[in-house]
């Protein structure tokens, strides 16, 4: 397949994940109801956490926004591995062993809890055992990646320093988690939304939450000005949705990145691999019905800035080539990945000062394991009043020295592109509103998903304006030209 012919995107980005599996239709809310507790968000939290609370007998609502599990759920690389980086020395190194104990033990709990609730309800989801490499070509990471076995291995993980890898390239040095797995995330989590409706929960789509009024209950309501009354709340939209008075906006910031779905001459040799350092890229396989696909992942950057974004889908291909004999590009996509200030999840009480009100938010780009681990997490605060992990998941941790700093990096980015935005004259005359509904931070246009980005909080447009991520409840001004529409799919500007 010549290279020319493989950058000439002709159709819009599609999930393997999304292509794979059947979308269900769950109803809109369009009646008053009462519950004991309220889902915001209908993605592998949202639908993990109702399942288990589910069958503790608590009467559960999911209100999704738009469909179940097509958001991040569907556009991940869909690895279940408590390698997140080489995050467990930092952890330890600034906050504590502890802290690092609970993040492993969370971690590797969830990737049996995964396989747990597979076997128990007989889901066929492509769970396959793989081991997960972090690996350098950097000799200024070597030294990182023998501390981080020895710290992973003291936690009770399986790490191994190996000096070569099974990929066709040498490299410097890699850690290598054992026990770890993959999986098809969509074939996991449709078969359990279905059991959350047949045990009598209720889950709701097109159901915008627009606003959250407290009182002696919580007051939901939504875009339709339907009114969910409910004991409890969880905050489960990815970027949170309700932002006072915790500030939610100004401890978060959004990342894509990107993934090409490559099928290649060689036999992929099994794992699941990242590397330790810039640029990020990330392998692992696929069975599919059209045989073997290698996943490429990486190019992150924040959502709403860099360069043109195809340009990020072209640099993965690059990387395919130098690695494999690329025979066919059969899928690609994109997603968004809330990024925390300290690099670990926010999951446990919205505030201190909001004992029914919960959040799982910030899971950086390790999403398979943190949503499940906030499922167990959460239903257990709810049920138990407690949970082993819920310090270093804490929301209102007090974070370090280097936490302190990020806040002010990312917040200053913020109010540069607010300022740049609101000074700046238009690159193009455009009738379109481009102002970000959120907080009013002017628009970008996404030349390769064709969507209309926010660089301060991550929400995202469709050309026509609707929503296509939060946190914005409210779509674009409906002034838009038909003419400038039609340029704007048609044209990279």
């Amino acid at each position: 397949m010549e290279i020319s012919k493989q950058k000439n995107f002709n159709e819009p980005p599609l999930s393997y994940w999304m292509d794979s599996t059947p979308q269900p239709e769950y109803p809109i809310l369009l009646e008053d109801i009462e519950v004991d507790i309220a889902i915001i968000g209908g993605g592998f939290v949202g639908i993990s956490t109702a399942y288990l609370l589910n069958q503790q007998g608590l009467k559960v609502a999911i209100l999704e926004a738009d469909h179940i599990l097509q958001g991040t759920t569907g556009h991940t690389t869909a690895k279940i591995t408590s390698q997140h980086g080489l995050i467990y020395s930092k952890i330890k190194s600034q906050m504590s062993e502890e802290f690092a104990r609970q993040y492993a033990d969370a971690n590797e709990s969830a990737i049996r809890m995964i396989e747990k609730i597979a076997q128990e309800n007989n889901i066929e989801c492509d769970y396959v055992p793989q081991s997960a490499y972090d690996y350098t070509l950097d000799d200024n990471y070597v030294d990182k990646i023998s501390q981080e076995v020895k710290v992973a291995s003291s936690l009770g993980i399986k790490a191994t320093y190996l000096e070569e890898i099974p990929l066709p390239f040498p490299i410097k040095a890699a850690v290598r988690f054992d026990n770890q797995a993959q999986f098809h995330p969509r074939k996991f989590l449709l078969p359990l939304a279905e059991k959350i409706t047949s045990n009598g929960g209720k889950i709701f789509e097109q159901s915008r939450i627009v606003d959250i009024e407290e009182d002696s209950k919580y007051l939901l309501i939504t875009k339709h000005g339907k009114k969910v009354t409910a004991e409890k709340v969880i905050i489960a939209s990815h970027y949170p949705c309700y932002n006072k008075p915790a500030l939610y906006f100004a401890r978060i910031y959004p990342e894509r990145s990107y993934v090409v779905a490559i099928k290649a001459k060689e036999t992929y040799p099994g794992g699941m691999y990242i590397t330790a350092e810039e640029p990020g890229r990330s392998l692992r396989s696929q069975v599919s019905n059209h045989g073997e696909l290698i996943l490429v992942g990486g190019e992150h950057h924040k959502t709403g800035q860099g360069e043109d974004t195809v340009k990020h889908y072209e640099a993965l291909i690059d990387y395919a080539n130098d690695t494999f004999t690329v025979e066919d590009i059969v899928y690609r996509w994109s997603t968004q990945d809330c990024m925390t200030l300290d690099d670990l999840p926010y999951v446990g009480h919205f505030t201190s000062q909001t004992p029914n009100m919960y959040i799982a938010t910030g899971f950086g780009k390790w999403g398979m394991t943190s949503s499940i681990v906030s499922a167990m997490l959460l239903k257990d605060l709810i049920v138990k009043g407690e949970n082993p992990w819920q310090d270093v998941y804490n929301p209102s941790r007090k974070t370090v020295l280097a936490s302190t700093k990020n806040f002010v990096v990312e917040n200053l980015n913020v109010a540069q592109n607010l300022i740049e935005g609101k000074t700046q004259p238009p690159k193009h005359n455009i009738d379109v509103n481009t102002t970000c509904t959120h907080m009013g931070c002017e628009l970008n246009w996404n030349s390769a998903e064709k969507t209309w980005d926010c660089p301060c909080h991550g929400s995202r447009f469709t050309y026509e304006g609707d929503i296509v991520e939060g946190p914005a409840v409210n779509p674009l001004s409906a002034d838009n030209d038909v003419n400038t529409i039609q340029k704007l799919i048609s044209e990279d500007f």
